[in-house]
């Protein structure tokens, strides 16, 4: 055979395959991939045709973003994301900024723990301290808006006698804390304010009913238990003790040990209630006959 002839047969052979592939290409595939493309044109263009509308969907979503923030925000306890391991160190200075001189916390960091889907900062809290600051604490940690809790503790009763010679019942005390946190901020509103974490003042269970010795007079308060009764107004009484102070009380004034409860002018007579060292003792100190009798005369001239 003619080998141009041969050479022609083959080259029609070699289109005629590349026109069939390429048809069954633009055919079977490139025909979907340019449905696609146009559907996604064409979304593309509606979207950027109707900006108004866009807008209004962000406000509706701006919307629903602020009422679920809003709920988190009510909700007593929150669990804030990514929380650093110093903010508990801030927080519990900040609780005990107003505790006495006589009160101490030390808090140490001790590890990380997991609680289901939560992460945990561990600290451990010890110190000495009177019994309603130990309760603050307590209770500021529990009560807290960032959730907190305390796993376990101990304390001990402890007297501390000052410079003074008075003496103060304290407590000395250890806890585990633990402090809740998440990597996702779905548990936590953008803002919020923190608990009320002002806790109402408890009977110091570890204050003894009866003391041996009675506190100091640091005040310098009219000791009723030698004084006398000058004279009696309406509304108030002169009392003189034994050092020779006197001094004009009124019912409610304080004394030392006690309290002015009642000034009886028709009686001539006013009564104290003192507390020594837990011993509560009813006192009532009367007018002198002798000092009666001059006031009777004054009066009848």
């Amino acid at each position: 055979m003619n080998p141009k002839l041969i050479s022609t047969l083959f080259l029609v052979v070699i289109l005629a395959v590349i026109a069939i592939g390429g048809g069954t290409y633009a055919y079977y595939f490139q025909v979907v991939e340019l449905e696609d493309k146009e559907k996604e044109l064409k979304g593309l263009k509606v979207n950027a045709e109707n900006t108004e509308e866009l807008e209004m969907q962000l406000a509706d979503l701006k919307v629903r973003v602020a009422e679920l923030d809003s709920i988190l925000a009510i909700r007593k306890f929150i669990i804030p994301a990514n929380l650093r391991q110093s903010a508990f160190f801030k927080f519990v200075n900040k609780t005990s900024s107003n505790f006495s001189d006589q009160s101490h916390v030390n808090v140490a960091y001790t590890g990380e723990g997991d609680v289901e889907n939560f992460s945990t900062y561990i600290y451990s809290i010890n110190g000495t301290a009177e019994f309603n600051d130990f309760f603050k604490l307590i209770y500021a940690i529990e009560q807290s808006k960032e959730l907190k809790k305390i796993n376990k503790g101990s304390l001990n009763n402890f007297i501390e006698v000052d410079d003074d010679e008075v003496a103060h019942y304290l407590v000395t005390y250890t806890m585990d804390v633990e402090v809740y946190y998440s990597d996702d901020n779905k548990y936590a509103s953008t803002e919020y304010s923190e608990n009320r974490l002002k806790a109402n003042p408890l009977y110091n269970v570890f204050y003894p009913l009866i003391r041996e010795k009675v506190p100091p007079n640091t005040k310098n308060l009219l000791d009723v238990q030698t004084a006398q009764l000058l004279a009696i107004i309406p509304d108030g009484a002169y009392v003189t003790d034994a050092s020779g102070k006197t001094a004009l009380l009124w019912e409610g004034d304080e004394v030392y040990l006690g309290y002015l409860t009642k000034i009886d002018f028709e009686n001539n007579e006013v009564k104290f209630i003192l507390n020594k060292g837990g011993i509560i003792e009813k006192l009532t100190l009367n007018l002198d006959p002798k000092t009666l009798e001059n006031d009777n005369k004054l009066t009848s001239k």
